[in-house]
C-alpha cells in the first residue's frame, strides 16, 4: 500500500511510495535547521580548514550552513568611534540578508562574531547609529533594526544540539588527550553584549572538549589576549604573550590547544619559539571526532 504521506512522482509518470529508510531521510531533511552563514575573509584563504571542517561537522550533526551571498568583510575589529558608520555597513548587510531569509546568523571566526554581534547590538540599542546606517542603506532597500539573532558555531553545539547529543555522535573520541582551551579576548568581551560565556571563567570550550572525549586542562592564561593586534606597533608584545600562554598551558599538562580564532592561532604558532604545543581549530577536532575529517578534505 502506498503511504499517502510520502509519495514521489517518477519520470515515467507513475507515483510510488518511498521506502521506510528514504522516508526517514526525507523527514530528516525537512527537520534540518538552516543557518545563514557568514564565513568571513580569513576562512576563505588562510583558514580554509576552519570552514571546511565546520560544514562537514554541521551536516553530520543535523544542521546546515547556508553561506550568505555576496557578503563583505566585517572589518576585523569593532569600530569604537561613535561617528564611525561606514565600517559597520557590511555587517548590517549580512544581518539584513539573514533577516530576509528568516534565519539566525552564524559565524566561526572570533573576530567576525565579535564585530557582527556588537554592530547588531548598536542597531538594537542606539537610535542615532541605526538612523544613520539605515539612511546609508536605504538606496539598497534595506531597513534593519537588530532583528537577527547572531550565534557562534559553539553556541549551536551547546544550546541547540546539546553536548550529550554531540557526545553520542562521536566515533573517534580523544580519549587520554589533555586539551587546553584558548579563548582569547574576542569571544568573551564585552561580556554584556556578547553574552557568550562568563568572561572570567568560561566553560563552553571545556564542555566541547569533554563532549569529544578529551580531558580539558585549565590554565590561567586561557582567556587572556595573545597580543596579535599589537604586532605592528611592537612585535615583542605578542611574542611575550605567546610564551606566557603556551608556557602556562604546558606547565598544566596540555598536549595541545584548541581555538576558534584564526588570528590567535596564527599569532600563537608564529611566536611559539621552541614550545612543542600545537594550536588547532575546534572544527578540525570536531570533524575528526565525528569521523568526517577525511570527507571534508576530499
Amino acid at each position: 500500500m502506498v503511504n499517502p504521506t510520502f509519495q514521489v512522482k517518477k519520470r515515467d509518470g507513475f507515483t510510488v511510495g518511498l521506502s521506510h529508510t528514504l522516508e526517514e531521510e526525507v523527514v530528516q531533511m525537512e527537520n534540518t535547521k538552516h543557518y545563514a552563514y557568514f564565513p568571513g575573509c580569513t576562512l576563505k584563504n588562510k583558514a580554509l580548514d576552519l570552514d571546511n571542517y565546520a560544514r562537514a561537522s554541521a551536516e553530520a550533526l543535523g544542521f546546515t550552513l547556508d553561506e550568505i551571498p555576496e557578503w563583505q568583510c566585517c572589518g576585523g575589529e569593532y569600530p569604537l568611534a561613535k561617528d564611525e558608520i561606514a565600517t559597520k555597513l557590511s555587517s548590517v548587510r549580512a544581518l539584513s540578508d539573514a533577516q530576509k531569509e528568516g534565519k539566525d546568523l552564524v559565524t566561526l571566526c572570533s573576530a567576525c562574531y565579535n564585530v557582527i554581534k556588537q554592530v547588531n547590538n548598536d542597531m538594537q540599542t542606539d537610535e542615532d547609529i541605526a538612523l544613520r546606517v539605515n539612511n546609508y542603506l536605504a538606496h539598497d532597500g534595506i531597513e534593519y533594526h537588530g532583528e537577527t539573532k547572531v550565534v557562534h558555531f559553539l553556541e549551536i553545539l551547546r544550546d541547540e544540539i546539546g553536548w550529550d547529543n554531540v557526545k553520542k555522535a562521536v566515533k573517534n573520541p580523544f580519549t587520554g588527550k589533555k586539551i587546553g582551551a584558548y579563548y582569547g579576548c574576542l569571544l568573551l568581551r564585552p561580556g554584556k553584549v556578547l553574552q557568550f560565556d562568563d568572561p572570567e571563567n568560561p566553560q563552553i570550550i571545556e564542555d566541547f572538549i569533554k563532549a569529544i572525549g578529551g580531558t580539558p586542562v585549565l590554565y590561567a592564561q586561557r582567556n587572556e589576549c595573545c597580543g596579535a593586534y599589537t604586532a605592528l606597533e611592537d612585535g615583542s608584545i605578542p611574542q611575550k604573550r605567546t610564551q606566557a600562554i603556551l608556557g602556562n598551558a604546558a606547565d598544566m599538562g596540555a598536549d595541545f590547544l584548541v581555538t576558534s580564532c584564526p588570528l590567535c592561532r596564527y599569532n600563537l604558532l608564529k611566536n611559539r619559539g621552541d614550545s612543542p604545543l600545537d594550536v588547532i581549530y575546534f572544527t578540525e577536532l570536531l570533524a575528526q571526532a565525528l569521523g568526517v575529517k577525511e570527507a571534508a578534505n576530499a
